[in-house]
């Protein structure tokens, strides 16, 4: 349930965070590679999500 409430609080303010960035500069100019380019945004949100929800759950489970 921690995990839970720590995904629905970091989501958000990795979104936010990661919108400083333009990743379509970084990518071939095309159609299609808009949408790798979105895929890979999505991935990259859903890894570092995932890294900052385990940090923190590991950071709080040393003072329980």
């Amino acid at each position: 349930m921690v995990k839970l409430l720590l995904y629905v609080l970091v989501i958000p303010i990795v979104v936010f965070a990661m919108d400083s960035v333009h990743f379509n500069a970084m990518f071939k100019k095309g159609q299609s590679n808009y949408y790798q380019a979105r895929i890979m945004y999505m991935l990259i949100i859903a890894s570092i999500s995932y890294l900052v929800v385990n940090f923190v759950n590991d950071f709080l489970g040393v003072f329980r």
